[in-house]
């Protein structure tokens, strides 16, 4: 079984701003304290196109390749992540409309290393970002939630 995490928000402002922020990935920096944006993106992404992420954790920087499986505006936002040919994780950020202007918001990470093929991910990962992943992930979640809210309020 996959481990994976889910956190929420919400947010005073239109599920379809939310989203533009969101799928908006060259953003991503602006809220997430380890992603710090995306290549390879023109326009508005939808199902099937990649784009370059990028990250960081202390003075060490990688990247990754991305699949968007679902681009929905205002509703849902999802994609896989990759390095090289190793699958890594799943995004996945839904979008609801709370019914009086707000939006709540759920990002979920999905982590995708299974079996013996995951083996050389999984030890460069634990070198880069060491212990618990889900643990990790949670932490930089919330703070991600939280900053988006504050940049769509």
């Amino acid at each position: 079984m996959s481990a994976h995490v889910s956190e929420s928000i919400v947010i005073e402002a239109p599920t379809e701003l939310v989203y533009d922020l969101v799928a908006d990935v060259t953003r991503m920096g602006e809220w997430s304290p380890e992603a710090t944006g995306a290549r390879g993106v023109e326009g508005a992404l939808t199902v099937g196109d990649p784009f370059i992420g990028l990250n960081k954790r202390g003075p060490v920087r990688w990247f990754t390749m991305n699949t968007v499986l679902a681009a929905d505006r205002g509703a849902e936002f999802e994609f896989d992540t990759n390095f090289g040919p190793f699958p890594v994780s799943r995004w996945r950020y839904d979008f609801e409309d709370t019914g009086d202007g707000s939006t709540r918001v759920v990002e979920t990470w999905l982590d995708r290393r299974q079996g013996l093929r995951s083996l050389p991910i999984k030890a460069a990962g634990q070198l880069i970002i060491p212990g618990n992943r889900e643990d990790h992930n949670r932490a930089n979640m919330v703070q991600t939630l939280r900053r988006l809210k504050d940049a769509a309020e």
